[in-house]
């Protein structure tokens, strides 16, 4: 029940930014665990370039998959049910890695442990919208995918003393424990509305909803839906420009959330005890981006008025500056100058996750949670195929030929997001 409202608002919410960032902590870490364990299970198993690409790309093939119906069924069903369920699911499918014994069981498992990792960031951002008011939703969508990539930049160093001491099946048994005490915190405490949470006080409450002409605080939107417009979505250019310009973003993204210490290893002679560290500047580097990212879309909405702006600009910002940065990291004779560059390009492109994230949020109303889902499942289409392309290029190429791949993707979603993408313009606008 709403406590009465006091001098100032609680903070309620922030709790739940917590609980929410802990989330996508713990996806990175389960999924990027695999990454630094590949040298190894590479050399216990024999597999080669192209083999690994396929085992590191049947996770995101699953996520891409599944993202749609993970928004759904938050839409649909509340995301405190559908995270706890999802979450408890992920957890024993990255513990179940452990037990592979083939490429074909490594391909196996990690498309099922993909299946449940979909519903996380949709049903997060669904979860994030009734939450917070537009002003915040940058922040929040910084703040939590910063949490991500630290999970990511943690796994490395992580991983390999789990290895050193105890070996890589282990690995997976503790991070699939991990996950498992967080599904329990996460159903004790969580509430689908800020309505129903007891931390919650009416000034709090007042700042998440407005007010209306009245002076009366705004009800909560429509928390169970309707059949859901696929028509109109799938027939929306905003919508098809939203999923182009992440497919781009998520691209990018899994050469370093995949074959960045094998390249590291392999490519540039670093030791693996070098590789657990460098490994991580980079994702180091991509938390304080996505937080500055978030911060500064939100400024530039509440300056200018405009989600145009606000989204638009700091999304064409973050792209560029990738592509500027891996340009060179991929032709440098220096190891440690291609790690310097590796380290701001992906400062850059998580720079651009604030306001693609608020994105749906600002345009789908309440269909908020299968936008995303939409979006997010046009990214790892991108992210499936990275993988397995990088793998391809190294294996009948040169280390040097995917990242220059990446750089001009990252200039075409640039262009989309300055002449497509329209962050003012509602996907469910008729």
């Amino acid at each position: 029940m709403l406590e009465p409202s006091g001098a100032q608002p609680s903070r309620g919410r922030w709790y739940v930014l917590l609980l929410i960032s802990v989330m996508y902590l713990i996806t990175y870490l389960d999924r990027v665990n695999i990454s630094t364990a590949a040298p190894q299970i590479s050399k216990d198993f024999g597999f080669d370039k192209v083999t690994m690409g396929f085992i590191f790309s049947a996770f995101v093939w699953a996520y891409a998959i599944f993202q749609v119906p993970g928004g759904w069924l938050s839409d649909r069903f509340g995301a405190r049910r559908v995270l706890g369920g999802v979450v408890t699911y992920w957890s024993i499918m990255t513990a179940a890695t452990a037990a592979a014994f083939s490429s074909v069981s490594f391909i196996v498992v990690r498309f099922l442990f993909g299946v449940g990792e979909a519903g996380a960031f949709p049903g997060a951002t669904r979860a994030m919208q009734l939450w917070y008011p537009q002003g915040e939703r940058g922040l929040v969508q910084g703040v939590t995918h910063s949490a991500s990539r630290l999970g990511a930049a943690l796994a490395p160093p992580i991983v390999v003393v789990i290895m050193h001491y105890l070996g890589w099946r282990e690995v997976f048994y503790i991070c699939g424990a991990i996950g498992l005490v967080w599904s329990a915190w996460w159903f004790i405490s969580y509430r689908n509305l800020p309505e129903e949470h007891h931390l919650v006080n009416k000034a709090e409450l007042e700042r998440i909803r407005g007010l209306d002409d009245k002076g009366a605080i705004k009800p909560p939107p429509i928390t169970k839906q309707a059949d859901v417009p696929w028509g109109t979505l799938v027939s929306s250019p905003n919508m098809w420009a939203v999923m182009c310009a992440y497919f781009t973003y998520v691209y990018c993204l899994w050469i370093f959330l995949s074959w960045l210490p094998s390249y590291l290893y392999e490519a540039r002679h670093f030791t693996m005890l070098k590789v657990g560290f460098l490994a991580s500047l980079p994702l180091l580097a991509g938390v304080v981006g996505d937080t500055l990212g978030g911060v500064a879309t939100d400024w530039l909405l509440k300056t200018t008025g405009s989600a145009k702006i606000g989204r638009r600009t700091v999304a064409i910002i973050g792209l560029l500056g990738c592509a500027a940065c891996i340009v060179p990291a991929a032709l440098t004779t220096s190891g440690y100058v291609a790690v310097a560059c590796l380290t701001g390009a992906l400062f850059f492109l998580e720079f651009t996750i604030g306001p693609s994230w608020a994105v749906p949020m600002d345009t789908g109303g309440k269909y908020s949670g299968t936008v995303s889902g939409m979006m997010n499942m046009a990214g790892n289409i991108g992210g499936a195929l990275s993988p397995m392309v990088f793998g391809i290029l190294v294996q009948y190429g040169n280390w040097q030929a995917p990242f220059i791949v990446a750089a001009c993707l990252l200039v075409a979603g640039a262009a989309v997001w300055a002449f497509w993408l329209d962050p003012d313009r509602q996907i469910l606008e008729a």
